[in-house]
């Protein structure tokens, strides 16, 4: 059996299968409970990955990196519990070359175990020497060993993915970047001095702490404008954030659909109908996260 010599070459195979097929069991079941489809146009069946996919899997990996597929030996029978149907297993070794994130200490070479998924006539792809970016988690104790962080955190190594990681990236290293949201506190609501104008503000919850809110401003025969603040001090110039940004990400893929009563609660009826009004503008100009697989 060609996975013996394997052994034999690799000292760290068994201590990588033993640690990681346990979790892969988790990710193959994860993985047919969330399939995402692919768009038309995309190469060979392979998934497009939007934005907020990317983002979701760079910003919670410890290590993004650009590999070469050294070695890929097929896992069957005991070595591949909990196998979907359609998907192959492999105990890969790679070479890294791009670094994205986690650069320190990084190994010049890892090993790792993925599920591809099998062609119509029901054979694997071809990954030897394949170029990949992954997605993983460091293993403690075992520096030339990575563990992916879902079932889609192998992608191909293409321009657009490299582009899209390493903005994402960037954005999310910066002193400036926006922290998570996780939820909405208090809203106020003031009319204006004439029909028609008005100022809502809308305070956002984030996991360190930081202030973030929403202004919402409407004057007579104008459509509504709104803007984000990063910070105590309401910033004049502040506007709405572009599509497939950090900030819009934060915001369209983490804001409920609805504000919530407890936000509204000390406001009469008729300034909380209208922060409702102006919160359904930022959600409506927002958009759609763009997931296609499940976080």
């Amino acid at each position: 059996m060609r996975l013996k010599a394997y052994r034999r070459r690799n000292p760290f195979c068994g201590t990588i299968l033993a640690s990681a097929l346990t979790v892969l069991v988790i990710l193959a079941t994860d993985a047919r409970a969330a399939t995402p489809v692919a768009p038309a146009g995309s190469n060979a069946g392979n998934i497009v990955f939007s934005y907020a996919d990317l983002a979701d899997l760079a910003l919670t990996g410890q290590l993004v990196a650009g590999v070469t597929v050294v070695k890929a030996e097929r896992l069957k029978g005991e070595l591949a519990p909990g196998l979907a149907p359609g998907k192959a297993r492999f105990l890969i070794e790679a070479t890294t070359g791009m670094l994205l994130r986690g650069a320190d200490g990084m190994a010049g070479a890892v090993s790792y175990i993925v599920d591809v998924p099998l062609d119509a006539k029901g054979k694997p792809p071809k990954l030897k020497k394949q170029r990949f970016i992954v997605i993983a988690n460091r293993v403690a104790g075992r520096p030339f060993e990575i563990r992916l962080t879902s079932p889609y955190s192998q992608l191909d190594w293409t321009q657009f993915n490299e582009s899209r990681l390493r903005s994402i990236l960037t954005e999310a290293t910066a002193a400036s970047a926006p922290p998570l949201v996780t939820g909405i506190g208090n809203a106020f609501h003031v009319p204006g001095a004439i029909p028609g104008e008005s100022e809502s503000q809308i305070f956002l919850t984030t996991s360190d702490s930081r202030p973030i809110s929403l202004t919402i401003l409407r004057r007579p025969g104008e459509q509504p404008q709104w803007a984000v603040a990063l910070g105590e001090m309401i910033d004049e110039n502040a506007s709405a954030p572009a599509r497939e940004t950090l900030l819009w990400y934060r915001l369209a893929c983490f804001l409920p659909p609805r504000l919530p009563g407890r936000s509204i609660a000390a406001l009469s009826e008729s300034n909380a109908n209208a922060v409702r009004d102006d919160y359904r503008v930022v959600v409506t100009q927002l958009g759609p996260c763009g997931r296609m697989i499940a976080r």
